[in-house]
């Protein structure tokens, strides 16, 4: 089976139409979301509606945030969390379309186990809100811990997002980070013997100095990345007519940082 696994769309809907057009095109059966469809961008409500009919949705930090608080966030982050929660009780709307969207962000898991792979948004050790940096494969300590957990779930490969920047943590000692392009983008699973976290990047809002929309597609034990471009000036466009988010969310899109 051909499987896409995408996350961090965060609202951005001319990345993630771009990342479904694309999907379709490599002829995928499914789709397993990460988590963060929203916060940041301008189109929480479209982008929700989109990823309610994957058969995997996870929660994310800020689907959390919209939940329960925008605890530890920056105040350009937590003015977007609060934007968005107002977007998903528009007055404009019907009752029933905004609870919807509630109880589907209710509903999200923080981990999904299948087989020898795992998916979650942040880390293995903490599914939501830890960071696995790319430079933290020099922390052995954060390492050991991260690849130990969860204690319960013997998996071989875990699927994450939340940096915005993709690449493979390799359980190797010393451990090891590989950029994708150090791979020409397809890591085969193949004789694999450690454990392996593969972070899958940012469709909408990709933090490694590329701004192109990122994604894997998982098929017969290859990961392959993909990196996509999608109307950037379009989304731009949208905040512009949101004057309440911050401008500086607009100007990351463009510089991928």
């Amino acid at each position: 089976m051909k499987r896409a696994i995408i996350s961090d769309i965060h609202a951005n809907l001319a990345a993630f139409e771009a990342v479904l057009r694309d999907v379709e095109s490599e002829g995928a059966e499914e789709i397993y979301c990460l988590g963060d469809i929203i916060g940041y961008g301008p189109d929480p409500r479209a982008c929700l509606e989109l990823a309610r009919s994957f058969p995997v949705n996870l929660l994310g930090n800020h689907e959390e945030a919209v939940l329960f608080g925008a605890i530890g966030f920056n105040p350009k982050a937590k003015a977007a969390i609060d934007w968005t929660r107002e977007q998903l009780s528009l007055p404009s709307e019907p009752v029933e379309k905004n609870r919807d969207l509630w109880n589907f962000i209710g509903s999200l898991a923080k981990q999904h186990v299948e087989g020898e792979y795992l998916y979650v948004h942040g880390s293995p050790r903490d599914p939501t809100r830890e960071y696995i940096f790319y430079q933290d494969w020099q922390d052995r300590k954060k390492m050991d811990e991260v690849f130990a957990s969860p204690p319960d779930v013997p998996w071989k490969i875990c699927f994450t997002g939340h940096t915005h920047y993709p690449g493979i943590f390799t359980q190797d000692q010393p451990y090891r980070f590989l950029e994708p392009k150090t791979v020409n983008n397809v890591f085969s699973q193949k004789g694999l013997t450690r454990r392996v976290i593969i972070n899958v990047g940012s469709v909408g809002q990709p933090r490694d100095g590329d701004r192109r929309a990122s994604y894997v597609i998982l098929e017969d034990g290859d990961v392959r990345f993909k990196r996509l471009e999608y109307d950037v000036k379009r989304t731009v466009e949208r905040f512009k007519q949101c004057p309440d988010l911050p401008e500086y969310l607009a100007r990351r899109l463009e510089e991928g940082k």
